[in-house]
């Protein structure tokens, strides 16, 4: 039988995955190997420097910058609040006398009686890395961060923006079918993982983030309605940093597009349960998908087999997703895979596979064209 290998989106409701947690820049790593951690917990921590401030006394006190240190009240090294004095003259009459105030609140960095200057530091920033996953820490990477394993359901989007963050799984509508309209939001879904069916309005949009809900899962949305919550149209670099107040997974693409059956019950299995997710996209090189991870208790995830998120081949009779246009979006199973080479519109010769779709229709597509939606 013919075969090739074709990455695929992972619908399942049984798989261990391992998730690596890493810091900006070195740090501290707060847990140890074999340790439990929740999604919400920090497991490494750094420090951002803080913003340098530079002030030039000798100018200010209208002397030579060799005799500043003659002024100073602070020295260098020492901790500041803001409007605490750094500096004064001492003038004949006190009414002369000029006072120099810190302007921000930090510690004094360096004092140079080459420039006449002094360096001001804002205190510095932490940052905290959160563990994204409920798990296992399965391997420490000194001053790096994490690597956590987890047993879990996950699904796997085709496309989504923001960041990652965690919350209850909520179902709003009863069918796949159904779209996410105003109408099914409700105010205790606030801090909570909406599931919706078809489609995503722009209106249902607006009222999400007005009600604070932590994300939105959906078949399909319109590319107007997703450039206008932007701002701007999304090019093919990697999404998860922006900011429209939730996260968003599509799973299944652009357009009002039913959400695959088998992804629809996957997250309606897990209805109540919290759930971590992410809506960082990459489809080109080193690819990333977005993804909603349900992690399972002990008890389910005892004697489960270590899985991998790829695939080995493709076979007749498989579901698929195309990811290219004139059929972006649509799922069908692969119905034939011939052999021979096809010509396509831009005149080169590749690979190809026969899709059947719902309706009965056919279609030819080439494989770099399609994803296999895997699942156990």
């Amino acid at each position: 039988m013919a075969h090739s290998y074709t990455p695929g989106l992972t619908v399942t409701d049984h798989i261990e995955i391992k998730r690596r947690r890493q810091l900006p820049l070195p740090g501290t790593v707060l847990v140890q190997a074999g340790d439990r951690v929740v999604s919400n917990q920090p497991v490494a921590r750094a420090e951002l420097p803080g913003k340098v401030y530079p002030l030039n006394l000798a100018n200010q006190l209208g002397v030579a910058p060799e005799e500043i240190k003659e002024y100073l009240i602070k020295k260098d090294g020492d901790s500041i609040q803001k409007d605490d004095v750094l500096a004064e003259n001492k003038p004949l009459f006190k009414w002369l006398k000029t006072e120099i105030r810190s302007p921000l609140t930090g510690i004094i960095e360096s004092i140079s009686t080459v420039t006449g200057q002094i360096l001001l530091r804002e205190p510095p920033r932490v940052i905290e890395l959160l563990g994204y996953v409920d798990g296992t820490v399965v391997e420490i990477h000194p001053h790096q961060g994490v690597t956590i394993k987890c047993a879990c359901s996950l699904v796997q989007g085709i496309f989504g923006i923001g960041g990652e963050t965690y919350g209850e799984v909520a179902m709003a509508v009863a069918s796949p079918e159904e779209p996410l309209t105003p109408d099914r939001l409700r105010p205790e879904m606030k801090g909570k993982l909406v599931v919706g069916g078809s489609f995503l309005p722009a209106d249902t949009m607006a009222k999400a983030k007005e009600l604070g809900v932590a994300g939105l899962i959906v078949g399909g949305i319109h590319d107007k309605d997703l450039r206008a919550l932007l701002g701007y149209d999304l090019g093919v670099a990697i999404t998860g940093t922006e900011q429209v107040g939730f996260t968003l997974v599509l799973t299944e693409g652009f357009g009002t597009i039913p959400m695959a059956q088998k992804t629809f019950a996957v997250l309606s299995r897990h209805a109540g349960a919290n759930a971590s997710i992410s809506g960082a996209t990459q489809i080109r090189a080193g690819v990333i998908r977005p993804e909603i991870i349900i992690p399972q208790k002990a008890e389910q995830a005892a004697g489960l087999a270590t899985a991998c998120s790829e695939r080995g081949d493709i076979q007749i009779g498989d579901s698929v997703r195309i990811i290219h246009d004139p059929f972006f979006g649509k799922i069908g199973e692969v119905a034939e895979l011939p052999s021979e080479l096809i010509r396509i519109p831009t005149e080169s010769d590749v690979r190809a596979l026969e899709v059947r779709f719902p309706d009965g229709s056919r279609a030819v597509i080439p494989r770099a064209n399609i994803e296999v939606i895997e699942g156990g």
